[in-house]
């Protein structure tokens, strides 16, 4: 929208401009007023260039350091996962969650119907009755670090492109039904961090963005503290890759 203000103002400009040398202007200093005319037209068309492009170039740029960043959160919450799959729970023990991958184990369970005698009656008069039972039996263990082959997962939690910083972590509780409480987590990394050094006014926008194709909110986050989900706050268009390995498989 800024852009095309400042179009239709240059060319009230360059008209009124243009109508005052003609009307005003002696003829002798006409070829000044063209020298001065065209460096302003150069600089207009150079601040109406900029204008279009800036946002075109922040949104690539912000495009390239959200796609590393969301790789990270992405390891971050198959990590949280896993460690839930195992222990019941989530953890915010960052060398804890790293120790886990490399040495636990998933149990490789099989589960099979089976019919079980069920006494539906009394001590002194039973009456057996035939019921079907699912059991599950467990077959062997896989180590957890097979899910995370080629995954930098000892650097998972540093932040891409900010040197020393690392996401912030936090664990909680939420009441899923009435009197249920599951364990929840939230990975997150403030836009800001991530966009520093660019445009301002941009960066206070995105820090806005509420559009489904874009990432939502002041954070670039995984998972979440008020509700029960382990996605990302990102559109589908960060997912693209892990389908396309996903169909390659």
């Amino acid at each position: 929208m800024g852009s095309y203000i400042m179009m239709i103002a240059a060319v009230v400009v360059a008209f009124v401009i243009a109508y005052l040398i003609v009307k005003f202007l002696p003829l002798k200093l006409r070829p000044v007023a063209s020298i001065v005319l065209l460096i302003l037209a150069g600089f207009l068309v150079y601040k109406i260039y900029d204008g279009i492009m800036k946002p075109i170039n922040f949104d690539k740029k912000k495009v390239t350091k959200y796609s590393e960043v969301i790789k990270n959160l992405k390891i971050i919450r198959d990590a949280e996962i896993a460690y839930k799959e195992v222990n019941g729970n989530y953890t915010k023990d960052r060398a804890a969650l790293i120790r886990f991958i490399d040495t636990a184990q998933f149990a490789i369970t099989e589960s099979r119907d089976t019919v079980i005698r069920v006494n539906e009656g009394t001590r002194w008069q039973p009456l057996w009755i035939d019921k079907e039972k699912r059991v599950i039996d467990t077959t062997g263990y896989e180590p957890v670090l097979k899910s995370f082959e080629n995954k930098d997962y000892k650097n998972m939690f540093k932040v891409p492109g900010l040197e020393g910083k690392e996401f912030e972590l936090e664990i909680g509780m939420v009441e899923k039904v009435q009197g249920l409480e599951v364990p929840v987590f939230e990975a997150r990394i403030d836009k800001a961090s991530i966009l520093k050094g660019m445009d301002i006014s941009l960066v206070k926008q995105e820090k806005e963005a509420i559009a489904t194709d874009q990432v939502k909110g002041e954070y670039v986050s995984v998972g979440s503290l008020s509700e029960v989900t382990t996605g990302g706050n990102w559109p589908p268009s960060y997912d693209k890759n892990d389908r396309a390995k996903e169909n390659d498989k």
